[in-house]
């Protein structure tokens, strides 16, 4: 059975390859954020992921912004997608992920070289344009992922996109909760464990679901600089994630 469920998912990569390399080359930015949106939502089903999405009264999706999440598991990046797809920050050794890192680069991951200082300077200007563009673009801020009931320091250095850019910060809170409401094992993707290990202990799993919380929108007009930004960020996905949540005290430099 385990065996019939991956093969479905390597199924399902192989679809997303064949509409990136032969459908996104003739269709506009519109349909393809269609397209992630459904393939994503399609590859969460088939690990047996539900998606509730929460939210107060007054939040509501941003338009424009930078949103910034807690980080999980390499499943933080679909569960966002298929709700909004997004242009995403995240580390360059994705792009060596069989099959998954091809996917990322065609929909417009932006790959980082963790700790070297050119390289985020780079990347930094290349998130300013892409807002100015009215993209969505998100990162975390965490640098790596967290076992659930953890937030990790956050790194204020790619902030400084908003402020520039001139558009809110959008705090999102992820959990992957089990049947009885509590932090979900498998979703976990830390220390050495591969892609691989960790596809194959999530469809083992047997379902969880994931509760993506939107939190209310931080105008970068009222904070000067990216350290108080994500300071203020921090402090709202804690707040969101509730009281049992860890939060790991420790100074980040930036750049």
């Amino acid at each position: 059975m385990l065996a019939f469920r991956l093969l479905r998912v390597v199924l399902h990569l192989f679809k997303g390859l064949a509409i990136c390399a032969l459908v996104f080359p003739r269709i506009d930015a519109a349909d393809k954020q269609r397209h992630v949106r459904r393939w994503s939502r399609g590859l969460l089903d088939l690990c047996r992921i539900h998606v509730e999405i929460s939210h107060g009264r007054d939040v509501r999706d941003a338009p424009r912004a930078l949103i910034v999440a807690n980080h999980i598991s390499w499943l933080d990046i679909f569960v966002i997608n298929a709700f909004h797809p997004c242009r995403f920050v995240a580390k360059s050794d994705i792009r060596d992920w069989p099959l998954i890192g091809w996917l990322c680069e065609q929909v417009g991951t932006i790959f980082i070289a963790r700790g070297k200082l050119r390289e985020v300077r780079r990347i930094y200007q290349g998130l300013v344009t892409s807002l100015h563009a009215g993209e969505h673009v998100a990162f975390f801020p965490e640098g790596t992922t967290a076992p659930q009931g953890t937030l990790l320091p956050f790194h204020a250095n790619l902030f400084e996109a908003a402020i520039e850019a001139k558009v809110p910060v959008q705090p999102y809170a992820l959990r992957y909760l089990g049947k009885d409401g509590q932090f979900h094992p498998a979703a976990d993707f830390v220390g050495e464990m591969t892609f691989m290990q960790s596809m194959l202990t999530v469809l083992k799993a047997g379902g969880m679901t994931v509760q993506l919380s939107l939190l209310p929108t931080i105008d970068t007009g009222m904070h000067s600089h990216r350290r108080e930004l994500a300071d203020a960020a921090r402090r709202a996905i804690a707040l969101a994630l509730g009281p049992d949540e860890k939060v790991v005290d420790q100074i980040d430099p930036g750049f």
